[in-house]
This record gives structure tokens, C-alpha cells and sequence, in this order.
């Protein structure tokens, strides 16, 4: 009897301060917006557009023609980590914005970091001999990952695709243009 009247009334005072509980969704959305953003940089513009300057490509779309936003993460063939999110403008394509990682980067094993590790110097030391950088540019193996309908851009640092997706979020939620910047 005592547990029912104490959770009727915790349920009447979430219900009779609307104010306190919006304010401290508010104060959660702040706390997102302040976190670390690897190496992007975020701005409103005066646009009604959503820009996103990357080492590997451009990408815009019109606030009105967003029909969704999603972020999620997946395994890949069993070693793969993906984390993506996709800004659908309700049209032929769709973009996507995806970091990569294997699962060997977070082994607790040292020999296995060090050969992931030795494993991208190799890849480094072919991408500047072709003048260009392998990592960041995006992997497909035709024809099983070849979409004409799918932009793609891959990201280096996690905490610049998260940045990515407050951007979007943000400029879809409130109407007004962003433009976000990640450098190397």
C-alpha cells in the first residue's frame, strides 16, 4: 500500500512539472552539444541548407527534402566494426557517413595492435606512393558494394561523425542552415 501511494505521487510530480522534466532533456541536449568534436567544426548559416565539408568529398541537401536521419552501428563480415549514419533526402540517393574500425583495434592483446598497427603503416606507405590517403577513402568491391544510388563518405575519427549527426539533427529540427567542417 505504502509502495502504490509513493509511486502515485512520484507520478503526479513528473506530471505536474512538465517544466522540470523538459528542462533537464535541455540541459541532456547541451551536455551532447559540448562534447568533443575530433576535428570538425560546426556553424549555422544563413542557408536553408545542410553543408558538410569532408577531406573526402562535399555533400548538401535541402533542410525541406531530409526525410530522415538514422545512426547506427553494425558488424561487418565478423571483423568490422561500422558506425554510419545515412541523411535520406527522400530522392534517388542517399548519403551515408561512416567510421570503420576492426576489432582487433580493441583487442587487449598488444601483438595484435601492433600488427593492425604495422598493417596501416603498409597501407600508408602505398597510399603516398599513389598520392593519395587510402584510409580515407571510402572501400567497396564491385559488384557487392557498388550502389549508384549511395554517396558515400568515410570518417577517420568517431567523435566527427557524431559531430556530423548533432549537425544534421540539429538543422532538420530547427529549419535554420549549418555548415560542418572536418579537417585532417
Amino acid at each position: 500500500m505504502k509502495k502504490t501511494a509513493l509511486l502515485f505521487c512520484l507520478a503526479g510530480f513528473v506530471l505536474a512539472n512538465p517544466v522540470a522534466l523538459a528542462q533537464d532533456e535541455a540541459d541532456n541536449g547541451k551536455k551532447a552539444d559540448t562534447e568533443e568534436s575530433g576535428n570538425a567544426t560546426d556553424a549555422e548559416n544563413k542557408m536553408v541548407f545542410w553543408q558538410a565539408s569532408l577531406p573526402s568529398g562535399n555533400f548538401m541537401v535541402a533542410l525541406g527534402r531530409i526525410a530522415n536521419i538514422s545512426m547506427h552501428e553494425y558488424l561487418l563480415d565478423g571483423q568490422l566494426i561500422v558506425n554510419e549514419m545515412v541523411v535520406d533526402s527522400g530522392g534517388r540517393s542517399i548519403a551515408r557517413f561512416y567510421h570503420v574500425k576492426t576489432i582487433a583495434e580493441d583487442s587487449p592483446s598488444a601483438t595484435t595492435r601492433r600488427v593492425v598497427e604495422k598493417g596501416k603503416e603498409l597501407i600508408d606507405r602505398a597510399g603516398e606512393k599513389a598520392g593519395t590517403d587510402i584510409h580515407e577513402m571510402v572501400q567497396k568491391s564491385y559488384p557487392t558494394t557498388s550502389h549508384a544510388a549511395m554517396v558515400e563518405y568515410r570518417l577517420m575519427d568517431i567523435r566527427d561523425l557524431h559531430s556530423l549527426y548533432r549537425s544534421v539533427k540539429t538543422a532538420w529540427e530547427t529549419g535554420k542552415g549549418r555548415t560542418i567542417t572536418v579537417k585532417q
